[in-house]
């Protein structure tokens, strides 16, 4: 049953083909993991908060810094010093009380990650790291679970949707990570401080069609964004038949040592 006020909120949504209160009511069913509450993460939990998914868990383990609020817009600046995951649950919260909010305020690893991911019906990964993005896709893959991707970098992004209605997963694509070094972070390299907003609500976009079922997601295809010129270009992307998970004989069943795979010493 809907409350009048939940009725309200929802209106825009539950007048449009394709959503109306079914659909409405799938995403207050729904689960969706977010990896990394950062500059995707922040436009990705406002968004899918704002959608009515019912429940939404965060995975962050670091802290407002001052340097974050030029891009991460779900902070403010007397947040600084808190807990990413405590403050952006009550910012969530604030703005949908009809959700539910888990935190995970620790780093994602081969030993907690199943557990972790199980409970969701789709997970975002807004991580930053490589060692992440291969646990999570992995994870996903041994999970049965739909995975949508972001990276950003400088001016440029690109998004798709991975393991999904029999596309590819992100070791299809990148089979190995780059040489430790050559691909600076944000810290490093700089980013323009729209471009996770622009590339966090792409995601939030894949994963309310995926969870409503609607026109067609980015599976099979990785949508490159270039922001200084704002264009936007999509590559077919294909399941790769002997990639290690989700190949037809798949050689990684179990997650694995992520650090060392990508050449990072602990």
């Amino acid at each position: 049953m809907w409350t009048t006020e939940e009725l309200d909120r929802y209106a825009r949504h539950i007048i449009l083909p394709g959503v109306g209160g079914r659909g409405q009511a799938k995403l207050k069913n729904s689960s969706v993991l977010v990896v990394g509450a950062g500059g995707l993460g922040a436009p990705i939990l406002l968004y899918l908060a704002a959608a009515g998914v019912g429940r939404i868990g965060i995975v962050e383990m670091d802290k407002v810094d001052l340097s974050n609020l030029q891009r991460q817009v779900l902070y403010a600046s007397d947040e600084v010093g808190l807990s990413k995951a405590q403050a952006a649950k009550a910012r969530l919260l604030n703005l949908n009380p009809h959700i539910t909010v888990d935190l995970y305020p620790e780093k994602l690893t081969s030993e907690n990650g199943l557990e972790v991911l199980a409970p969701y019906d789709l997970v975002l990964d807004g991580s930053d790291n490589f060692p992440t993005r291969y646990l999570v896709n992995d994870a996903c893959v041994i999970l049965g679970k739909p995975l949508v991707y972001g990276a950003i970098h400088q001016f440029d992004g690109q998004v798709a949707v991975f393991h999904h209605q029999g596309g590819p997963c992100y070791r299809c694509l990148y089979p190995k990570p780059p040489a430790p070094g050559t691909v600076p972070n944000c810290a490093e390299a700089g980013v323009f401080g729209v471009l996770p907003g622009v590339v966090g609500s792409l995601m939030a976009t894949e994963a309310l069609k995926v969870l409503l079922g609607l026109g067609e997601s980015l599976s099979g295809r990785l949508l490159l964004y270039d922001g200084l010129y704002g264009e936007f270009r999509g590559l077919e992307a294909k399941r790769d038949p002997a990639c290690p998970v989700c190949g037809d004989a798949p050689r990684i069943t179990a997650l694995q040592d992520y650090e060392a795979f990508c050449g990072i010493s602990s």
